[in-house]
């Protein structure tokens, strides 16, 4: 089998990330990759690390032609305009992969109070499969479009969702602490994530109002069958990828140093099999998964509490290399593939 896959919107460190893991996947190849501002340039004059790997010119978008060239389609556009892209290529035919927030969430309703714009496809809202294989394999191995999950949510989810499903934890007081990466606020100008603003500096952001709250809150609800309650704060800190998240739970036993053994044994049955997840004896650390799309977990205790530590690379598990996950999900190729 050889895969030929179309990469929308290619410019950003996610396209890149998508590039640089299809130029070695022996069973997929990047067949076309579309940028509107810079179409009919190389990809590798925007990627510059790119160059002798991938031999691309930059295409302006048309889903008829990637229907019929490609197998599936990754697309990594900002959400509302993601949607209406995705729609079109359906229609055409491709099964995609969508990096945007538009169609993982459960309801039209909290989509929109958080994303604050109409949705283009209301339709698909709460009708496609995100995409966790942990979780979803079945419904991703026959999906026409995945929802690939955000990185913030792919680090609390995994360690929540299983506990939350064993009922171990009570589920009405989760308090999500995450530090990541710089890359996790694109490759746009902005004032914040200048260097001389970065360097040096750990600050706390959007507290109550990050849109990967409610994604939080509705997977861990979904895949636990409960309504959980989650505090969720992000920080950004001055590296360029990677994301801790520092999870504090109630355990529903008062024998916490018990709780955190039955935690991890949790763990260790659910994800035994899922070649991705790494549950862990030493404390996860970001360089540890860097590159990778390795997630490593642990728990220890304290006071009343067990805390649950989550280490992912956010451009690897927490986007593209979930996506390539999800593109061998979907063919029917090990998970494994192309990937480490």
């Amino acid at each position: 089998m050889s895969l030929s896959v179309a990469l929308i919107g290619a410019t950003g460190y996610t396209g890149l990330e998508v590039a640089k893991l299809l130029s070695v996947h022996p069973q997929a190849r990047l067949t076309i990759a579309t940028a509107r501002a810079d179409a009919g340039q190389p990809i590798a004059s925007v990627h510059p690390s790119l160059v002798g790997r991938v031999d691309l010119v930059l295409e302006e978008l048309d889903a008829d032609k990637i229907a019929s060239r490609c197998d599936v389609a990754m697309c990594c556009l900002p959400h509302g305009a993601s949607a209406e892209t995705v729609r079109g290529l359906c229609a055409a035919g491709v099964r995609v992969i969508d990096f945007s927030a538009d169609f993982r969430l459960s309801s039209l309703d909290v989509y929109e109070h958080w994303y604050k714009v109409k949705h283009p496809w209301p339709e698909r809202v709460g009708q496609t499969v995100y995409g966790l294989p942990e979780f979803f394999a079945d419904e991703i191995a026959k999906a026409d479009l995945v929802a690939n999950p955000g990185c913030y949510p792919t680090s609390a989810i995994l360690p929540l969702a299983p506990l939350a499903k064993a009922g171990l934890i009570e589920t009405d007081d989760i308090i999500v602490d995450s530090k990541s990466g710089v890359s996790g606020a694109g490759r746009g100008l902005k004032l914040g994530t200048l260097y001389c603003e970065t360097n040096e500096s750990i600050a706390a952001y959007a507290v109550g109002s990050h849109r990967h709250g409610p994604e939080i809150d509705d997977l861990v609800g979904r895949i636990g069958g409960i309504d959980p309650q989650v505090i969720f704060t992000p920080h950004l800190t001055p590296m360029s990828r990677g994301i801790l998240s520092t999870i504090y739970v109630r355990p529903k036993s008062d024998d916490v140093v018990g709780a955190v053994k039955q935690v991890t044994q949790c763990w260790r049955d659910c994800y035994g099999e899922q070649p991705f997840v790494n549950v862990v004896d030493h404390l996860p650390a970001t360089a540890h998964v860097a590159g990778t799309n390795y997630v490593q977990m642990a728990a220890r205790a304290s006071g009343k509490r067990v805390v649950l530590l989550s280490a992912i690379d956010n451009l690897a598990k927490g986007a593209s290399g979930a996506a390539i996950q999800n593109m061998n999900v979907m063919f029917g190729i090990d998970q494994q593939v192309g990937l480490n």
